[in-house]
């Protein structure tokens, strides 16, 4: 049996400052109220404030300097990748173009990792794709088993950096990927994608399956904006 543990205080308090944040309670650049009075706003105490103030100041939403107001940064140009992780949890306050823009990254990562892989470790890579020649045609086996491959790609190629990266947006992978796969074109578009990354390895060419991968997420963008 699994237990979920209850959410601490602080993680409960950092959550309603980044809502306050993202719903423009708390505005870019404004200064957050003094720790007595946010404490009491909130309903929690000081040192469980201080805990989320510093996570907070850690990922890239507030800077806290000693003596002066607590400012709340531009997360978009003053964050970081946990500002991105923590995004993805909240996805009703998400920009319009989010996804368009995330897909475009990954559009720039996947080729790199992918070469990579093919070139090190080729055998892993084709039995990784000849598994995924029997997935059931549904949009979550579908979405599973191309989380797993990318996966499975950024660790074979060596750089645990994509790896890190990519398992930031696991969660809206998910999300996103029901939502593509439930296109019967995006589940063919992705079995001829396996078949020719397959081919690619049985060839040991890194840059083929460079270039492919390029070209693939190009066209998934289009894809997904017909979803």
């Amino acid at each position: 049996m699994h237990w979920n543990s209850p959410i601490k205080p602080a993680e409960l308090t950092e959550n309603r400052l980044i809502e306050a944040i993202l719903e423009g309670h708390f505005p870019v650049n404004s200064h957050l109220p003094g720790e007595r009075d946010l404490a009491e706003q909130l309903g929690v105490t000081r040192p469980t404030l201080r805990e989320a103030l510093q996570r907070l100041a850690r990922d890239g939403w507030l800077e806290i300097n000693q003596g002066k107001a607590t400012r709340v940064r531009n997360y978009w140009t003053e964050g970081n990748l946990n500002v991105l992780a923590t995004l993805v949890q909240f996805k009703n306050h998400l920009p319009e173009n989010f996804v368009s823009d995330l897909l475009t990254v990954r559009r720039l990562l996947a080729p790199a990792y992918a070469r990579l892989a093919v070139e090190t470790h080729p055998q892993e890579i084709c039995d990784l794709l000849t598994g995924l020649a029997k997935i059931p045609d549904t949009a979550e086996d579908f979405t599973t088993a191309d989380w797993s491959l990318h996966q499975q790609l950024t660790i074979l190629s060596g750089n645990p950096i994509f790896t890190l990266i990519l398992n930031g947006f696991a969660e809206l992978y998910i999300v996103m990927g029901h939502r593509y796969f439930a296109q019967p074109a995006g589940r063919k578009h992705s079995r001829q994608f396996y078949r020719d990354l397959l081919e690619c390895a049985r060839r040991k060419d890194g840059v083929g399956a460079e270039t492919l991968v390029q070209k693939i997420m190009t066209e998934s963008i289009t894809l997904w904006q017909q979803c």
